[in-house]
């Protein structure tokens, strides 16, 4: 009984998700009223800028976040290579942990030196 609901559980699942994956673009390669369809620069300025386009479009019904009059894969990707730039940086992340713990590894090595040269001094108030 428990294997048929975590089997009917997963095909809910899956069909759930399936609704929610993006459908082709009817416009692709198609140019707007201006006759301009957007690349890979373009879509390396829409990413870098979407945080910002975002929050206007909240306010504002005429302005999109993606333009879907553009050439398909190199604007995708100039569009991810954007928003990974403003959002991305996880490599900053990693070199900062790294610094941090050679920091902190030096901090534990230089504390170890100092109580090993401070158990090697003769103690003065032994003869007192």
């Amino acid at each position: 009984m428990k294997k048929i609901l975590v089997i009917g559980l997963l095909m809910v699942m899956v069909v759930a998700l399936t609704g929610c994956t993006a459908g082709p673009n009817p416009v692709v390669n198609a140019p707007d009223e201006e006759g301009h369809i957007a690349g890979f620069w373009s879509g390396l300025w829409h990413g870098i800028i979407a945080p910002i386009t975002f929050i206007v479009s909240l306010f504002n019904h005429n302005v999109g976040v993606y333009e879907i009059h553009n050439n398909g894969g190199w604007y995708n990707f100039g569009f991810l290579l954007g928003f990974s730039i403003i959002w991305g940086s996880g490599s900053g992340g990693a070199a900062r942990a790294r610094r941090r713990r050679s920091r902190s590894d030096a901090d534990r090595r230089a504390r170890s030196r100092d109580e090993a040269a401070q158990s090697d001094r003769p103690s003065t108030s032994e003869g007192v």
